[in-house]
């Protein structure tokens, strides 16, 4: 008895374990930012919607998450599964990233991006920043001291110097 007991308490564990790696908890804002504990979808969790979470509704739903990444359902997860899992929620964050940015560079409505539409509203001062030297060009040597000074590769964080 003791063992059964032991066996399915060591069970919910590793289910709980899981369900937390391989996504079960998400956080509010879609995934942005630091993690202060489990946040996840409360409405989901509460499957009798009393407004109250009991550990059996919190282990059903982590057997549930389980049971949706073990697509073979083995009762085991291997690397396959969790990958794939994985891979389908970084798909899934990355079409919700670009159906916002849809809608906020869309200008006209028309569910496509003209090129007008993705350049940079700031381009004319992004270029005068690069341009150093004001000669209306940049030069490897402006690009290469803009890319240093914001300690990317490439550039040595050297100042060109005829502006000093």
């Amino acid at each position: 008895m003791k063992r059964t007991t032991l066996i399915a308490g060591l069970t919910a564990v590793s289910i709980g374990a899981a369900a937390l790696s391989t996504g079960a908890f998400a956080d509010e804002k879609g995934g942005k930012g630091r993690h202060n504990g489990p946040r996840f979808n409360f409405e989901e969790v509460d499957l009798n919607s009393d407004g109250k979470i009991t550990a059996e509704e919190m282990q059903a739903h982590q057997a549930a998450r389980f049971a949706a990444v073990d697509t073979n359902g083995d009762g085991k997860l291997s690397v396959e599964e969790l990958s794939s899992h994985s891979e389908e929620g970084r798909m899934e964050r990355a079409e919700k990233r670009l159906e916002k940015m849809m809608e906020r560079m869309d200008t006209d409505a028309d569910g496509a991006l003209s090129a007008i539409e993705m350049a940079p509203k700031d381009a004319d001062k992004m270029f005068e920043r690069l341009d150093t030297d004001g000669d209306g060009a940049v030069s490897k040597e402006e690009m290469d001291a803009r890319k240093g000074g914001h300690g990317k590769k490439g550039g040595h964080g050297k100042k060109d110097k005829s502006s000093n």
